[in-house]
């Protein structure tokens, strides 16, 4: 009786999270592996054996084996689970706890439980870590491919989020987040960018595979959806954090964007869009992520004019 009541149990936790294309995965769990994965348990601190390893490699989740965290995003905490300041763009997913108090982290792709995430502690400059459950991964010494094609690339033309819009529709681009880049004050809010002088300019954080789509290509697109010869901001959004901006990260993307600039100038565009070098990124707060998605509207001051 009691181990078909635990099949039971089983097969209700897999429907509800979805995970019955690896039921075979599942049946080999250890009682341990499911009581974390699947009913959302905890690992006792300090016994985990990825803890304290700092090998080159990637974590992949233990039961739909998708890549999740690379190794040169773990560090240090002490906290007695392994820690990571980020992850593989589009595997993990947060949930908030029921309770309120605490955010949950789960795998993206099967809904296997990984842990939880906390922000503002000041481990690392990203200010974030990812709290993961040893028993819930699996670690590959040898890195994945299709997490080493993946890139990241810094614009900013108005409000963020049409720029997010559009640039997220391209094929190749994994995720474009919302953000701050540009200013003097750390973990900037979006009211005090707004409404203080924090310096700061409204950016998107491009994550793209580069064997899919070039920079070169997805900095033409934003050239072509807002207006970058608007100098006080864009379209009715004026002020310093509308600003038009490329924040490139390495000379070749510099380049990339002189080149552009320049094919814009000689089609008779003054262009005042401006190169900075890329400083720390701040995610803005999650209702500001995929705004016009989640509306069912769209932008009021972005839109596609073809200029090359």
């Amino acid at each position: 009786m009691k181990l078909f009541i635990s099949f039971i149990l089983l097969i209700t936790t897999m429907n509800a999270m979805d995970l019955k294309p690896w039921k075979g995965k599942i049946e080999q769990l250890s009682d341990e592996e499911k009581y974390v994965l699947l009913n959302k348990g905890t690992q006792r601190p300090f016994v985990g054996k990825y803890t304290d390893i700092t090998e080159s490699g990637v974590y992949s989740c233990k039961i739909c084996e998708t890549p999740l965290y690379k190794s040169d995003d773990k560090f240090k905490s002490n906290c007695g689970w392994p820690s990571f300041d980020d992850a593989i763009p589009g595997s993990v997913k947060r949930v908030p706890d029921a309770d309120g108090r605490r955010v949950e982290i789960v795998c993206a792709k099967c809904g296997g439980h990984l842990g939880h995430v906390f922000e503002g502690e000041g481990y690392t400059d990203k200010n974030t870590r990812h709290c993961v459950n040893s028993i819930s991964l699996e670690f590959n010494k040898k890195q994945d491919a299709k997490v080493d094609n993946l890139s990241k690339a810094y614009f900013a033309g108005g409000c963020f989020w049409g720029v997010e819009y559009y640039l997220e529709k391209l094929d190749g681009v994994k995720e474009v987040h919302s953000g701050f880049m540009g200013g003097h004050v750390k973990n900037p809010s979006y009211y005090e960018v707004v409404r203080s002088n924090t310096g700061h300019l409204e950016a998107v954080e491009v994550i793209y595979d580069s064997s899919k789509i070039s920079y070169k290509m997805i900095a033409k697109t934003f050239f072509e959806i807002h207006d970058p010869t608007q100098a006080n901001g864009q379209g009715p959004d004026i002020g310093e954090q509308y600003l038009s901006a490329v924040f490139v990260n390495n000379e070749n993307e510099k380049n990339t964007i002189r080149e552009l600039i320049s094919q814009l100038e000689k089609n008779g565009f003054n262009i005042a869009t401006k190169i900075l070098d890329k400083q720390e990124f701040y995610k803005a707060e999650e209702d500001h992520q995929n705004y016009y998605n989640k509306k069912g509207t769209k932008p009021y001051c972005h839109g596609y004019r073809k200029r090359f």
